[in-house]
């Protein structure tokens, strides 16, 4: 005589079974088609706009669910472009980035979030000039896969965020004679990534 399963039990088979059947993905940041842009508030008149030309990472998840990714990301601090010399010599010093000290900045995600349609919030520790902060990049335009010539297959997303500099220790400025400051601490950051699908 065949016992029943008790729903339990089956309900615990069946989940088991899910979770061996989803298997982690990884995914690679192309670097070619991929920036961390900032933007900056200059003598209180305008906004000075630069980025970091050197990063990498990835992201793994399970399955389909972006709310299972494990993100880290590198970016090398030397690779600041703000198409100024004498300005990024200057980010690149002791008084803001200090890159000879702290080469490189690091975001390692703690946890993704569903925020609505086609929308993500993720939670994670940002590392800049030595000083770990929690930080919440807003994710948009997540898109679907698409295979390149190559056969690779490939998705973007595009983050925003806002970070106070002085949080990190980037506290270098200036006074002016008819009141303010030259650089604002308010710092805006657009995060723009190509990823491609490990083999």
């Amino acid at each position: 005589m065949k016992h029943p399963i008790p729903p339990l039990t089956a309900a615990l088979a069946l989940t088991l079974a899910a979770n061996a059947l989803a298997q982690t993905v990884g995914w690679e940041i192309d670097p070619a088609h991929s920036n961390a842009s900032f933007t900056v508030r200059h003598m209180m008149v305008s906004n000075v706009r630069g980025e970091f030309t050197k990063l990498a990472g990835g992201v793994d998840v399970v399955g389909d669910d972006p709310t299972t990714a494990k993100v880290a990301v590198t970016i090398d601090a030397a690779s600041i472009n703000t198409r100024e010399p004498k300005r990024d010599a200057h980010l690149r010093s002791a008084d803001f980035f200090d890159v000879d000290k702290f080469p490189t900045i690091t975001f390692t995600s703690k946890k993704i979030e569903r925020a609505g349609e086609g929308r993500l919030k993720l939670v994670g520790h940002l590392t800049m000039h030595g000083v770990t902060k929690e930080v919440t990049l807003d994710i948009e335009e997540l898109t679907p896969e698409v295979k390149d010539p190559g056969g690779n297959l490939r998705v973007g997303a595009h983050a925003t965020t806002r970070i106070n500099r002085k949080d990190f220790g980037l506290l270098w400025n200036k006074v002016l004679e008819a009141g303010g400051v030259l650089v604002g601490d308010e710092v805006a950051i657009t995060i723009e990534v190509e990823l491609v699908k490990k083999a």
